[in-house]
Parts: C-alpha cells; sequence; structure tokens
C-alpha cells in the first residue's frame, strides 16, 4: 500500500448541543492536522449557539471554532467518514447502512462533577479533548503496515 491517501482521512466529532465539545474537538484538529484530515462536527440535538467560553479556551492554545456553527448530524456525512467521535455518554449516534467507519464514544473528563466551574473547568475539557485529538491525529495518519 502506499502512504500517499487520494483522499484525507476524515472525521465527523458528535455531541448534543454541537456548541461546546464537538465544536472544541473539531477545532484543535484542525489547528493540529491543518490540511491533512477532513473534520465536522454536528450535535444530536443541536443548540441555538456555539459556546462562547468553549471558544475562548480553544483560541488559548492557538485553535479557533469561532466561525463555527450548529448543526444536526448528516446522514449522508455520517456514512461517508472514516471515523465519528462522540463526544460524552449524553450523545448517541446509530450506524447508518453502508456506514464507512467506526463510531467510537470518548468519555470525556467532566470537572463540574467534582465542583469545578467556569474558565477552569473548560480548560480542564479541553486539554483532556485535545490530548484525545492528538492521539487520534496519530491513528488517522500513521502509514499502513
Amino acid at each position: 500500500m502506499s502512504s500517499q491517501n487520494s483522499a484525507a482521512p476524515s472525521v465527523l466529532f458528535v455531541c448534543v448541543k454541537n456548541g461546546g465539545k464537538s465544536q472544541m474537538a473539531a477545532a484543535l484538529l484542525r489547528h493540529h492536522a491543518g490540511d491533512a484530515v477532513e473534520v465536522h462536527s454536528a450535535g444530536t440535538k443541536p443548540g441555538s449557539a456555539i459556546n462562547a467560553l468553549s471558544a475562548d479556551v480553544v483560541a488559548e492554545v492557538g485553535a479557533d471554532m469561532s466561525a463555527g456553527f450548529t448543526k444536526p448530524i448528516d446522514p449522508a456525512l455520517l456514512a461517508r467518514v472514516d471515523r465519528v467521535v462522540v463526544l460524552g455518554e449524553e450523545a448517541v449516534v446509530e450506524p447508518v447502512p453502508g456506514m464507512a467507519g467506526t463510531i467510537t464514544t470518548w468519555v470525556t473528563d467532566e470537572p463540574s462533577e467534582r465542583g469545578i466551574e467556569g474558565a477552569e473547568r473548560m480548560r480542564l475539557v479541553r486539554d483532556d479533548i485535545d490530548a484525545r485529538v492528538r492521539t487520534l491525529l496519530d491513528d488517522l495518519t500513521q502509514t499502513s503496515t
């Protein structure tokens, strides 16, 4: 197999509202991968806006989710992408017929369960997601053995 892919690997990040965690994951993966990975995000029950605090703490590490907007899952996209990553146990994504990729759930850190709120909470969430995104990027871009 050639290490040159005709198409970049693709990832769809999903959470419930598509305003925070899935948008953070998408922004962080775009930041680390550039054009090497096709990145999407969606929500199972999209909210009305991007979480401003999420956008602020992602910007602190050089990533940008300011142009993002909440959106539902596109069934055609769900069927096409190489990986679907669900952030948190609240969101559930059912496989669709003919789906090309796999569905993985990341049970992300939830600092609010430890009484940590606000920007401190969001930075801990960001750092947890960022570590997972870096591992995912390594997995997506390693050459076939």
